[in-house]
């Protein structure tokens, strides 16, 4: 009784209400509880917060692991994380998330005095390193000719769990 993907490159999550209509169709259209967002890897479909762990989190591990001084300046400057597009469209934040697990993991704490951009918001950034730690620039480990955002919006699907197969 696997999932089977009935929509692919369903598009970004979009703010708090545009998710409410979205979650509000599929429930119409699929049951409320037959429906799932998450990812074609290989063939296969990942539920996403698997996907947040084995994709996500592991491309900004990996960006740490490849770039250490990213690591050390950003722990050094930064007192707070923020993600200024996700606070500005009520979207959803994953890449202050990713970072924060990637920290307490290493048991690594922020140690310095501002608070940092992890992204943009209008072309506005408040450091350097917002835009080199952005979805937009971290490379995505499962296809590291992308980076983590396109990969992460190209590969977001719908599925329902189907019975019959």
């Amino acid at each position: 009784m696997p999932w089977k993907i009935v929509e692919r490159r369903i598009g970004r999550a979009g703010g708090a209400k545009q998710r409410a209509h979205r979650q509000l169709q599929w429930d119409h259209a699929y049951g409320a509880d037959n429906w799932e967002v998450g990812y074609a890897i290989d063939g296969e479909f990942v539920l996403q917060e698997e996907a947040l762990e084995s994709v996500y989190y592991a491309s900004y591990e990996a960006h740490f692991h490849e770039h250490p001084h990213d690591l050390q300046e950003l722990i050094a400057l930064a007192k707070v994380l923020r993600n200024p597009h996700a606070a500005a469209t009520t979207g959803v934040d994953l890449q202050v998330p990713a970072i924060r697990t990637y920290l307490d993991r290493n048991r690594l704490a922020l140690l310095g005095n501002e608070v940092v951009d992890i992204g943009t918001w209008n072309g506005e950034r408040s450091h350097a390193i917002s835009v080199r730690l952005s979805p937009l620039h971290i490379h995505c480990v499962v296809d590291p000719s992308m980076t983590l955002e396109a990969w992460w919006q190209s590969s977001k699907c719908l599925a329902i769990w189907d019975e019959s197969t």
